[in-house]
């Protein structure tokens, strides 16, 4: 706990910082000797330190103002609180002649009724509690526990949050379900001989053979008439033609040892149907 000790020095308000052990015991004073000597006086103007200060008490003293401007913001936010609660038609008066501005009083004094006195972190600032005043109850604890555990500063609670909404915003894509279709070796090789001719990728080669197939067995049976379409460009969901019952969704995958690269294989004719477009 830090320790302020008010004091007024020429009609200064001032407060003294002890930067020594808490616990350590207080040497007697010289006759005459200034009281205040060896300690950091808080002042309204500026800060007194003492000449031949260690940099461990400096150093020290600077945790402790720190400490002191961030909890000042729960000190005035709860100030305030009480103030609306205990004196209604009074309190703006008050705020008046202690000249503070009601607006940064508010602010504070939403982010204290925010967060009961026994939910406070200590190891963290009034500005992360503020990152999370709007958020319900249970996001606000899981946040400071995170932010606590990992150390995070304001800045890096906040681009946290950011990430965590921009997640929940954007449209989750189902995974199509894969079919396997298991086809002989030997007619694979082949398969894939023919698509290395036509110069065309394997899939789609697969894909376009089989819509044109499908295509002509269908005009055959006059089922398919002036709805029959080309075929489907886009490989993995091709368009169905106006006429052809919808079937499952889903990429379709082709089991089968593919041909070893660079080695020849027996020529074979050309399978049945039009030639795909390159």
């Amino acid at each position: 706990m830090m320790v302020i000790q008010a004091g007024d020095i020429e009609g200064s308000r001032t407060g003294q910082i002890r930067t020594g052990p808490d616990q350590a015991p207080r040497p007697r004073r010289a006759v005459g000797e200034d009281p205040r000597r060896g300690q950091v006086l808080t002042t309204k103007v500026g800060l007194q330190m003492p000449a031949g200060m260690s940099f461990d008490d400096w150093e020290k003293a600077g945790r402790q103002l720190s400490g002191i401007v961030d909890s000042s913001s729960w000190w005035l936010g709860d100030w305030l609180v009480y103030g609306k609660d205990h004196y209604t038609d009074r309190y703006q008066r008050g705020i008046r002649a202690a000249g503070l501005q009601y607006q940064t009083l508010r602010n504070y004094a939403w982010v204290s009724r925010r967060f009961d006195f026994g939910r406070r972190r200590g190891a963290l600032s009034f500005q992360h509690h503020a990152e999370l005043a709007s958020l319900p109850h249970d996001e606000q604890e899981a946040w400071l526990d995170r932010a606590e555990q990992r150390r995070w500063t304001t800045k890096q609670l906040r681009s946290a949050i950011r990430a965590a909404r921009e997640n929940r915003t954007q449209p989750r894509i189902s995974a199509e379900p894969t079919r396997r279709l298991e086809v002989p070796g030997s007619r694979l090789q082949w398969w894939h001989r023919a698509a290395e001719q036509a110069g065309v990728d394997f899939e789609r080669w697969v894909l376009v053979t089989l819509d044109s197939a499908a295509q002509q067995a269908l005009a055959e049976l006059g089922r398919l008439g002036e709805a029959v379409q080309g075929p489907a460009e886009l490989v993995g969901t091709p368009a169905e033609p106006t006429g052809i019952p919808a079937g499952p969704a889903g990429p379709l995958e082709l089991e089968g040892p593919k041909p070893a690269a660079g080695r020849g294989l027996p020529q074979a004719a050309a399978p049945q149907g039009p030639a795909p477009d390159a």
